[in-house]
């Protein structure tokens, strides 16, 4: 997130309505996301002040419930959470706060507090990829046709690539939009089974997009 959009994101946060008398201990629950990967960290709560030294310091800082006292997270550890966004819900008193982790968040050592890898998934591609996994650790297996391109190794696999995206080109030349969209989904197919034979995954070919977002 570049330096504009991130002073936007403050002024914002600076004239939230956040409704922290709702609760009699003037709490409000605090949902912590990975910015990048969607996942769910951890749940904490916030009082006022602790609100605005997370806006000043860019640093999420909690209001701990056994210490009575505020907070920051990773001042023992170095694991803090960066601050990435702030937004409030539609009863203004629950925070989804959107953050870069510097190291594991739960205090146990695991990535969440759920004991969960905090990796980058793709819904139903990430389960795509897994069965084109468990294809090319068992290609013995006969009946299925992924098995049968990695048993035929590397540069049918390429090929097949390279016919599905001629298709593809073709296709969109033409006004049959189905075809367009089977052959769509053919050459990302093949490409993640192309992925997979060169030992890389779509996570892979996100992060280069990224870095080249800079």
């Amino acid at each position: 997130m570049d330096k504009q959009a991130k002073r936007s994101n403050q002024q914002k946060e600076k004239q939230m309505n956040i409704n922290f008398n709702k609760n009699n201990d003037g709490l409000v629950p605090v949902i912590i996301q990975d910015y990048n990967t969607k996942n769910v960290l951890m749940l904490g709560y916030m009082n006022e002040e602790a609100y605005t030294k997370t806006v000043s310091t860019e640093k999420v800082t909690f209001f701990s419930r056994t210490k009575q006292r505020l907070w920051t997270k990773g001042e023992e550890s170095g694991n803090f959470l960066s601050l990435v966004s702030i937004q409030n819900d539609c009863d203004n008193d629950t925070l989804l706060i959107k953050v870069n982790p510097v190291g594991p968040t739960c205090h146990k050592g695991s990535d969440t507090c759920w004991n969960e890898e905090n990796t980058m998934t793709f819904g139903f591609l990430s389960q795509l990829e897994d069965t084109i996994q468990n294809r090319k650790e068992n290609q013995d297996d006969e009946k299925s046709y992924v098995a049968s391109l990695f048993r035929k190794g590397i540069n049918k696999i390429a090929q097949k690539v390279g016919e599905e995206a001629v298709e593809v080109v073709i296709e969109a030349k033409d006004d049959n939009e189905d075809l367009f969209l089977n052959e769509s989904a053919d050459l990302l197919f093949h490409y993640l089974i192309l992925l997979q034979a060169k030992g890389y995954k779509l996570s892979d070919i996100v992060s280069v997009l990224k870095n080249r977002e800079k």
